[in-house]
């Protein structure tokens, strides 16, 4: 080989080139419908960018982001244990649930005392470690007590770092519910705590996010619920370098690491526009993270485990500065010693052992993340700007306004969801059926307070599968059984696995158990087969050339056999005529598997 430079021995590597190279893998293939995706938003998510100049912004503190727990048992004394425990397993933070909290989901202190909160703080030194409440609707009567604990222990105030959890609009977005005269609270709260180290006001991410609303949305609410907090101070009588260091913002995290990583740069961007208007310096934003709610799963939830370590990982090199990791039973009940030391360990995993906290904003100059978080900075500075045409987030919220664009892209993710365009692993992809229960502490949740109209619902993305698995498990428990589907499988093994597998992963989503086999040749066979498994249900699986000339004879001798519902895997061009051979529906890749499964389970218990 000749002694030159590899570059000159390579032909250069070109957009141009991979584009030829791409639409010879692709065989004709649409490139936009194979290739490019989209968000909630509308954003294109190319699958190739250019290096892109880093932009320059606002970062976290230099040094790893806090590492935070939540503490929501409702027994002081074993909640202080909880917070020992995992402050000597590695944790640096605290997020105390207040059990009126949205976020407690039946749990949480009752933090009604300055004694209770000094229990559930036993042994814990406040100056070392940074603590936040989450106390919603009891926000500024839990900040109050937990001024007098400091008062109590005898801690400098300047040695703390609080963030107090502040956020009537966020409580009133969750629960319909109004905090009276919250402008003035929030005004003498900051006084109060002069003199203290952190933040008062928090501008939080979550009763959006779980009502369904895309990143642009989320971003938009934060945004203009800090403006709100920023204008309350101010009219108080602090001034606005006061009442900036009062103001953090808590924003989601979920499994998708682009828009995650994207959403918390964008975040720092548009405050600094916000304070650049005030006439202020900007000032890096103390941005905290909690992985999603609406993310978790209730079924196979191991998988919870993936979804919060790359969530959590998405918000730390997107540079938030304390993450909150739900343990993977959360969606179960009050999670273990062990869910919580798992959910501890992987953020340690990420920060000590994967150095992800070494670069302060690892995504610079990176194409995706910066094409997507300049995208995300300018839509959301948009529909922050709709929102303040309203007349602000309060009154967006009041109108019904906001509530009524976060319901139109709930609605499209719940079809999203229903057709398996989003999938979710565990509930609607890849199901299993014959997983065995995990431990959670026995504690029954309290019943959660009604939400008043007005109130931003707050669902998880995987509940209505979930209906279906609860169903079949009740069906289970009393006979011994689940519902079942045979599948009616037509030719070889080798002609019919690929749809035979396909309907039994999706019919397992809904709790109904395949019953398979090697195949039939014979209809006369396939009817005593389907005899035999006692199933109500029969599902054809084959090749399309197979059910040009089997699928109506097929079907024919399943009825016969007492098949009272007939479905078929595929989707072929003469679904006419072989719905009048007797066939009920059609199972394919971007049907309404919800439809099709809640009818299924009907048809199978009728």
């Amino acid at each position: 080989m000749e002694d030159r430079p590899l570059a000159e021995l390579f032909e250069p590597a070109t957009r141009e080139r991979w584009r030829k190279a791409v639409e010879v893998a692709l065989k004709g293939a649409d490139f936009e419908k194979r290739l490019v995706s989209k968000t909630a938003d509308g954003l294109r998510i190319e699958p190739l960018y250019e290096p892109a100049a880093p932009v320059a912004q606002p970062v976290r503190a230099p040094g790893p982001w806090r590492l935070a727990q939540r503490i929501d048992h409702p027994v002081p004394e074993k909640a202080a244990a909880q917070a020992l425990t995992d402050l000597e397993g590695g944790a640096d933070a605290l997020v105390l649930v207040h059990r009126d909290a949205p976020a407690a989901r039946g749990f949480g202190l009752d933090l009604s005392s300055v004694d209770t909160l000094d229990a559930a703080l036993t042994g814990v030194m406040m100056p070392l470690i940074a603590l936040r409440l989450d106390a919603g609707p009891a926000g500024f009567e839990t900040a109050a007590l937990l001024k007098q604990l400091v008062e109590r222990r005898g801690d400098d105030p300047a040695a703390l770092d609080l963030d107090l959890g502040l956020d009537p609009l966020g409580t009133r977005a969750a629960t319909g519910h109004s905090v009276p005269d919250w402008e003035t609270r929030l005004s003498e709260t900051v006084t109060a705590f002069a003199g203290y180290r952190g933040r008062v006001a928090l501008a939080d991410a979550r009763p959006y996010h779980e009502a369904g609303a895309s990143e642009v949305q989320e971003l938009a609410a934060v945004l203009a619920t800090a403006l709100a907090y920023l204008r309350a101070l101010e009219a108080g009588g602090h001034d606005l370098e006061r009442a900036r260091d009062a103001i953090s913002v808590l924003l989601v995290a979920d499994a998708d690491e682009f828009l995650t990583i994207a959403k918390f740069r964008a975040i720092r961007r548009l405050w600094a526009r916000i304070e650049e208007a005030c006439g202020l310096e900007p000032k890096p934003l103390r941005a905290l993270a909690e992985t999603a709610w609406r993310m978790m799963t209730r079924h196979d939830p191991f998988v919870n485990i993936l979804r919060t370590t790359m969530a959590s990982a998405s918000a730390g090199l997107g540079g938030a500065d304390s993450v909150t990791a739900l343990p993977y039973t959360q969606a179960l009940g009050l999670p273990d010693a062990f869910a919580r030391r798992v959910v501890r360990n992987s953020q340690i995993v990420l920060i000590e052992e994967s150095n992800l906290a070494k670069v302060s904003d690892p995504a610079a100059g990176a194409g995706g993340f910066e094409a997507l978080t300049a995208e995300l900075t300018e839509k959301a500075w948009a529909a922050f700007q709709e929102i303040e045409r309203e007349g602000g987030i309060a009154a967006s919220l009041a109108s019904g306004a906001f509530a009524g664009r976060i319901a139109a892209v709930a609605q499209a993710r719940a079809k999203a969801v229903a057709t398996r365009k989003e999938p979710i692993t565990g509930a609607s992809e890849f199901p299993f059926l014959a997983e065995k229960p995990v431990a959670v502490l026995d504690v029954p949740p309290r019943p959660v307070a009604a939400r008043a109209d007005g109130a931003l619902p707050s669902q998880r993305l995987a509940e209505p599968y979930e209906a279906l698995r609860d169903a079949s498990d009740a069906v289970l428990a009393r006979s011994g059984k689940r519902p079942a589907v045979f599948l009616a499988n037509l030719g070889p093994v080798a002609v019919h696995n690929a749809r035979s597998t396909f309907a039994a992963n999706a019919f397992a989503a809904g709790g109904i158990e395949a019953i398979g086999n090697d195949g039939f040749s014979d209809t006369a066979a396939l009817a005593e087969a389907f005899k035999a498994s006692g199933a109500r249900l029969a599902c054809l699986c084959s090749s399309d050339t197979v059910y040009q000339t089997e699928a109506a004879p097929a079907a024919e001798a399943l009825k016969a056999a007492g098949a009272g519902t007939i479905y078929l895997a595929g989707k072929p061009a003469e679904a006419e005529a072989l719905r009048e051979a007797g066939i009920h529906g059609f199972l394919f890749a971007g049907c309404d598997l919800l439809a099709l499964l809640r009818e299924a389970a009907e048809r199978a218990s009728a």
